[in-house]
C-alpha cells in the first residue's frame, strides 16, 4: 500500500491554489481533492461566486463539462455486460439514422460530394471516438462545420448554452451530415460521446438521466451529481464565468437558477454533468479498485487500456498531453510513451472539463487529484491553476 501525504506537502499545495482566487483576474473560488492511500485532503478555497459573502464548501457543486464523459462511459460498459450490446455490434440496430452514412472527400468538400462509408459504425468506434465526426483541427470554416453550427448542435464548440433539443432531434441533426472519416479511421474528439449518450439511451429503453442515477449514482453513493440542480442543493451551486473581452474581467455565463435549474432538454453525455468533488472521488475510486462496487474488471480494462498509436497521440498532443492515450470515453495511460514532455499534467486515467476541471488517477504513484474550478477554459492547453496544482499534488506525495 502507498504510503500518504505529508502535512508540509498539502499546506504547499493549498497556498499554491490560494495564488488564483480572489483579486482582479482570479477564480471566485475553487475546491481541490488529493488522496494517497488512505490519505485524503481537500481544499475548498474563496467562493461560489464573486460577491458572495459565504465561503465556498468542500460540498459545493460545479459543471464538470468533460468529465462527464467517463462517467456515461462507465454505464455503456454495465449494458455491455449485461449483453444489451456488443462493442462489434452496428450502432445502426438502435441508431437507424446512422443506417446508411455517408463520407465527405475531404473537408473542403460541399455536403453532396461523399462516399459510402465502407462499413457499418460500430459501438466500439462510438466509445474509443472513432464514430467518424469530431473535433477539426485545420483551420476552418469549412461547409460541414457551417451546416453543424446551423443545426445548433454544438458538437464542433463550446456547448453553453446547452442545445434547444432532444436527443431525438439532436442524433437527426447529426445523421443529416456527412461523416469526416471512415468509420474506425482516425480518433476525432468529442461526438461520439454525445452520441453514447443518446445509444445508451436507445439501448436502455430510458433517459439517459435515469440510466446514470439507477446504475451508476445510487450504487455509488454520487449523491450530489446529475443533469440539473434541484432548488434544495442551488446553494451549494457554484456560479459559472466566461473570460470577457480583452483588457475586461470574468463575465457571468450561467448562474445556479440558469440552465441547471431545471432537467435539461439535452442531457449530452459528452459534457453536461454537475458534481463535487467527493462524488467524483467515488467515481475515480471505483476505477482504481478494478470496479469495485460497480463494474467487473474486465470493463475496467477494457475502459482503460490504450488504443491510440504514438503517431495518432503526437497529432492529438493537445488534447492528451505528454503521457496519455485514449481508451473507451476517457483518457488513458500510455505504457509505451516513454517522453517526460512538459504539459504540467501527469499520466494516469481521467479526464479534463471546459469549465476549469480535470481529474486523473495516477495508479504508479497511488495519487488521485481533482481540482473543480468555475471559469471556462478557452484551449484544450492546461491553464496555469492545473499546472500549478498537479506539481503541488506530486510533491505532497509521502515516499
Amino acid at each position: 500500500m502507498p504510503g500518504g501525504l505529508t502535512a508540509k506537502g498539502t499546506e504547499a499545495l493549498d497556498q499554491a491554489l490560494a495564488r488564483h482566487v480572489g483579486g482582479e483576474n482570479g477564480l471566485p473560488g475553487l475546491v481541490a481533492l488529493v488522496a494517497r492511500g488512505d490519505d485524503v485532503h481537500v481544499a475548498a478555497l474563496g467562493h461560489k461566486a464573486f460577491g458572495d459573502p459565504e465561503p465556498i464548501g468542500r460540498d459545493a457543486i460545479f459543471r464538470i463539462a468533460s468529465i462527464s464523459k467517463p462517467i456515461a462511459g462507465a454505464a455503456a460498459m454495465l449494458l455491455l455486460e449485461d449483453g444489451a450490446m456488443a462493442l462489434d455490434d452496428p450502432i445502426k440496430r438502435w441508431l437507424p439514422e446512422f443506417a446508411e452514412p455517408k463520407v465527405l472527400r475531404s473537408l473542403e468538400s460541399e455536403l453532396d460530394d461523399t462516399v459510402p462509408a465502407t462499413r457499418p459504425i460500430t459501438v466500439e468506434d462510438v466509445l474509443s471516438f472513432r464514430l467518424g465526426f469530431g473535433s477539426i483541427m485545420a483551420p476552418g470554416p469549412f461547409p460541414v462545420t457551417k451546416a453543424e453550427r446551423k443545426l445548433g448542435l454544438k458538437t464542433l464548440g463550446p456547448p453553453w448554452p446547452p442545445p434547444d433539443l432532444t436527443p431525438d432531434q439532436w442524433i437527426a441533426g447529426l445523421a443529416s451530415l456527412p461523416l469526416l472519416d471512415q468509420p474506425g479511421a482516425r480518433w476525432r474528439y468529442n461526438t461520439s460521446a454525445s452520441v453514447a449518450g443518446v445509444l445508451i439511451e436507445r439501448v436502455a429503453g430510458a433517459p439517459l438521466a435515469e440510466v446514470l442515477r439507477e446504475r451508476v449514482f445510487e450504487p455509488l453513493g454520487m449523491t450530489d451529481t446529475g443533469f440539473c440542480v434541484p432548488a434544495a442543493k442551488r446553494d451549494r451551486f457554484t456560479t459559472f464565468y466566461a473570460p470577457g473581452a480583452e483588457g475586461e474581467g470574468l463575465r457571468v455565463l450561467d448562474r445556479p437558477d440558469g440552465w441547471w435549474s431545471q432537467p435539461l432538454k439535452w442531457p449530452d453525455a459528452s459534457g453536461a454533468l454537475v458534481s463535487t468533488a467527493d462524488d467524483l472521488y467515488r467515481f475515480a475510486s471505483m476505477l482504481a479498485a478494478d470496479g469495485a462496487g460497480l463494474l467487473s474488471a474486465e470493463s475496467v480494462r477494457l475502459m482503460t487500456r490504450n488504443r491510440m498509436p504514438a503517431a495518432e497521440r503526437a497529432e492529438n498532443r493537445v488534447f492528451l498531453g505528454d503521457h496519455s492515450g485514449w481508451g473507451l470515453m476517457m483518457l488513458v495511460p500510455a505504457s509505451d510513451n516513454g517522453e517526460t514532455g512538459n504539459s504540467g499534467v501527469p499520466g494516469g486515467f481521467g479526464w479534463d472539463g471546459g469549465s476549469g476541471t480535470t481529474w486523473r488517477t495516477d495508479m504508479a504513484s497511488g495519487l488521485t487529484g481533482i481540482l473543480l474550478t468555475q471559469r471556462m477554459v478557452m484551449s484544450p492547453e492546461p491553464t496555469q491553476v492545473v499546472r500549478d496544482f498537479w506539481a503541488a499534488a506530486y510533491e505532497a506525495i509521502d515516499a
